[in-house]
């Protein structure tokens, strides 16, 4: 397998968490690279859901190394909250299969406070964040006054350094009329933490140059999706963090040129948490996914919005991204709907777009131009192979492929390991 990058090619929610899950049988190594645990991964293990925020997919196969790198934000009453819940459903959890990077920075309760904080006050304009400290965590990093994983695990940095931070941050709630934080709450929680987390920290970046070395198969597991990057996304609709697959050359230290391949994973339609523009959404679409259980996030439990599928961002993301193959998820979701809609271009006034316009209010006043595909109105959960899919579904996977200048790789007819399709 080599080192391969695993990409969202949408906005986020496509089913990574199962694809990860799948291409972990081949790995050494998975790799987090980006973002907290405003993301959530689903994987289903036989009839086991488990539902991941921070620790890699790969934690559910044995045998295999899981690394949070660098890049990543890290709560870390929430990371032992979810080793704890892995341990409990008999998944071990020990420095054998799990390293912490020592240069990861900290989710703190004041980030999580200054991210609701500032939804409050944009009002009409916010941008539906999860409320989990993520951007302000950014940007702290961003601005070097943030604290690392090794702070964290040093009580007497800790605490030295944490209090300026509360100091600071609650000089900002006074005047926002929010409610102080107790240093000495928050002080003796974090501490706890860190003497948890203390055995699986490492330098992660020696770790995977030493296994580099001797030749191990890594997969770096990407969190949200390309357009929520903050360089690359619908802006300011986005995370704040790089989502995409240079994201995970500097949130690993692995650099390009050990990377082999681009794996992107986008569904079968569109679906987006939040707000911002979605060219593609529908009411009809999204009543039929909710109606079947379908297209709830994993960490907020909020109704993803739908649309058809839109191929002008899937396209656009295999440039960003230099995405090789495709992992097509949720077919199965559209095996009852008679005509399947695409988006092949976008209308703006008389202007005609070929790619995402990088201008958030253009985006959101654009036209999808479609193309229509007859439905195959056929079970597909139960297909093992591509040639058990019935005709009208092997020619909409191969058309939404080639539309998005990637070589289809994977149809996934179901969350279950074995409804994987290698095409």
């Amino acid at each position: 397998m080599a080192n391969t990058i695993l990409v969202g090619a949408q906005w986020g929610d496509e089913g990574k968490g199962k694809i990860i899950d799948v291409l972990t049988e081949q790995a050494d190594i998975v790799v987090r690279y980006a973002g907290g645990n405003n993301a959530g991964h689903t994987v289903y293990v036989g009839k086991q859901k488990y539902v991941l925020h921070l620790v890699p997919s790969g934690i559910l196969r044995k045998k295999k190394l899981c690394v949070i790198g660098n890049g990543v934000v890290v709560d870390p009453i929430g990371l032992v909250e979810e080793i704890e819940g892995l341990k409990k459903l008999g998944i071990k959890v020990t420095p054998d299969n799990f390293a912490l990077s020592e240069t990861a920075h900290v989710v703190f309760p004041y980030h999580r406070e200054l991210d609701a904080q500032r939804e409050v006050l944009k009002g009409k304009n916010k941008i539906g964040t999860t409320k989990r400290g993520i951007g302000p965590a950014y940007g702290d990093k961003a601005a070097r006054v943030g604290l690392r994983v090794n702070d964290l695990i040093d009580p007497a940095l800790l605490e030295v350094k944490l209090a300026a931070r509360i100091k600071e941050n609650n000089g900002v709630f006074k005047a926002l009329g929010a409610k102080q934080l107790s240093f000495k709450k928050v002080f003796a929680e974090y501490r706890e933490a860190g003497q948890y987390l203390k055995p699986l920290v490492t330098n992660t970046v020696v770790l995977l140059h030493d296994a580099m070395r001797q030749r191990a198969n890594i997969l770096f597991e990407g969190a949200q999706g390309t357009f929520l990057d903050i360089d690359h996304g619908t802006y300011p609709f986005v995370t704040s963090s790089n989502t995409t697959a240079g994201g995970a050359c500097t949130g690993s230290g692995v650099p390009p040129h050990r990377m082999d391949r681009v794996v992107g994973v986008m569904k079968a339609y569109t679906t987006r948490v939040g707000e911002g523009p979605l060219p593609t959404e529908n009411q009809v679409i999204s009543d039929l996914l909710h109606g079947m259980g379908r297209e709830f996030g994993a960490t907020t439990g909020r109704a993803r919005r739908c649309g058809w599928f839109d191929s002008v961002a899937t396209r656009h993301a295999t440039m960003v991204n230099g995405i090789d193959d495709l992992a097509i998820t949720n077919l199965d979701g559209l095996d009852t709907v008679e005509s399947i809609k695409v988006c092949v271009a976008y209308r703006h006034g008389n202007k005609q777009y070929d790619f995402v316009p990088n201008d958030a209010a253009v985006l959101a006043e654009c036209q999808p131009i479609y193309v229509e595909f007859d439905g195959w109105c056929t079970p597909t959960d139960k297909a093992k192979t591509f040639k058990q899919l019935p005709p009208k579904a092997r020619a909409y996977l191969k058309a939404i492929a080639e539309l998005s200048n990637a070589k289809l790789f994977i149809a996934s007819v179901g969350p279950g390991r074995d409804q994987t399709i290698f095409v």
